[in-house]
């Protein structure tokens, strides 16, 4: 008998424990805050270098940000690479085309790859191949032309965008071409 009354007391304190009683009468609202300030919009920047690979070099053209262009630890950097004008079928000006790095080329001479590495202070752009660079054209090294673009993170996340499409980039970016910095790397 001791038991089921036991039993029946725990029953009870799990059961009346678990239900609620009415709402109270709520209190008076409390007051607003301070207004804090507005947050800055950040877009992506697309900036233009020219350089030239080169023994002295290293085969390698090294690009630090300058300081009014902010790069963010969490930003994307992708670099595109002038690999040709094609004709304008209506008879304008010639249209880049570019291509998003690493970019493997197979040439005489064997396998040359464009490749890039960065940081939120810097890029390096450079040449890797299964043969003696010193072997390349001028075509290959002199005065090559590459689009930086630097990305925030949520449009590198957004699967609807093509990255190795360079316009497409900076049209979700609604990234003016007008607006390229143009930069002659030495």
């Amino acid at each position: 008998m001791k038991k089921i009354k036991l039993l029946l007391g725990i029953l009870a304190v799990v059961f009346l424990g678990a239900c609620e009683g009415p709402e109270g009468i709520p209190g008076p609202p409390g007051r607003d805050g301070r207004d804090g300030q507005d947050g800055i919009n950040i877009t992506g920047q697309v900036i233009e270098i020219e350089g030239t690979f080169a023994p002295e070099n290293d085969y390698s053209i090294f690009f630090e940000f300058p300081q009014n262009v902010e790069v963010l630890e969490s930003d994307v950097v992708l670099v595109y690479l002038l690999f040709e004008q094609v004709d304008d079928p209506n008879g304008g000006a010639p249209i880049d085309v570019w291509r998003l790095l690493p970019q493997t080329r197979i040439i005489e001479q064997g396998l040359l790859q464009y490749n890039y590495d960065h940081t939120f202070l810097n890029v390096a752009i450079f040449l890797e191949s299964d043969f003696d660079l010193g072997l390349l054209l001028p075509g290959d090294t002199d005065d090559q032309v590459f689009r930086i673009a630097v990305v925030p993170a949520e449009f590198s996340t957004d699967s609807s965008i093509d990255t190795s499409n360079l316009d497409e980039v900076m049209n979700a970016m609604e990234f003016d071409p007008q607006n390229i910095n143009k930069i002659l790397v030495d």
